[in-house]
């Protein structure tokens, strides 16, 4: 009797080692399988852009004598005198910025909300209607597929030259980028308190409020600080298309090769960009209970 059982454990752990050893090849040809695609689609990259890296080197130089071309002459004797002609424009320079800050921060706070309403039937784990479903996923892929360049000429030719075209489009653009992400937070969540909600009679929309959105809110509100940041930069990239912002007045010195305006406005963007990066990492990271000075 023992040898038999000792024979069917035997037996058993055979079987467990072929299992395994035959999961393991498996899982090593998918990998053999992802590398080559991998490397197919570089290669493919490679050629169809027509990428040289002896280009790249002897391009680079250039690029950076167009960059320092941008700097101002500082001098230490008259540095004061150098930085006050070097922002001549400030004044006007700082009211585009902080119209620049607004668009992205009105673009953002419309493009959540639209996120908001479209997460919870884009979410599979929750819409109860394939057909509503389907509908929601391809509208947020739509959204996030066009670029805001594209949209912000749409807007113009309706509206106008100005920052509401620029708002406009962030916002469409946004509500597509978070619509997916707070839809993929949803899909994450833990089903027992939307089992509760629904055990209790609760309908449909008490069940979004009072199971889902307590337990995702961090998270949402974690991507939408983190689109806050993107959306600065890009509703300065606007400008170029005459939505409004700094990024026109960028533009205007670019084409007329103000290369002091250039560096000036520039480096106003990268200091607000870096000063919002940092407020909002710190109010992410309390918002999910990390400690707001890690990582610093």
């Amino acid at each position: 009797m023992a040898n038999a059982a000792d024979m069917t454990a035997r037996d058993r752990l055979t079987d467990f080692e072929h299992r395994y050893k035959a999961a393991v090849r498996t899982r090593r040809l998918w990998t053999i399988v992802y590398l080559a695609l991998f490397t197919v689609a570089v290669a493919g990259s490679v050629a169809v852009s027509d990428f040289d890296l002896a280009k790249l080197w002897t391009g680079l130089p250039k690029a950076w004598n167009y960059v320092a071309g941008t700097f101002p002459k500082l001098h230490i004797e008259t540095l004061w005198a150098d930085i006050a002609e070097w922002y001549w424009g400030i004044r006007f320079w700082l009211r585009l910025l902080v119209e620049t800050l607004l668009m992205g921060f009105v673009g953002t706070a419309l493009g959540g909300a639209i996120a908001l309403l479209l997460c919870f039937s884009a979410s599979r784990n929750l819409s109860e209607n394939s057909v509503i479903y389907f509908v929601s996923r391809r509208l947020l892929e739509f959204l996030r597929t066009v670029p805001e360049l594209v949209f912000a000429l749409i807007f113009i030719y309706a509206f106008g030259l100005g920052p509401f075209a620029g708002v406009l489009a962030i916002a469409v653009h946004t509500a597509g980028s978070l619509g997916k992400l707070f839809a993929e937070v949803n899909e994450n969540v833990d089903a027992r308190p939307i089992e509760g909600v629904r055990a209790v009679g609760g309908t449909w929309p008490m069940i979004m409020r009072l199971a889902v959105l307590p337990q995702a809110l961090p998270n949402y509100a974690s991507y939408l600080l983190l689109r806050m940041e993107i959306n600065v930069r890009g509703a300065a990239v606007l400008g170029v298309v005459g939505a409004g912002g700094i990024g026109e007045d960028l533009y205007v010195a670019i084409r007329q090769f103000e290369y002091p305006d250039i560096s000036a406005i520039m480096l106003l963007l990268i200091v607000t960009t870096a000063i919002i990066d940092l407020c909002c990492e710190s109010i992410r990271h309390r918002l999910i209970g990390q400690d707001a000075g890690k990582g610093y």
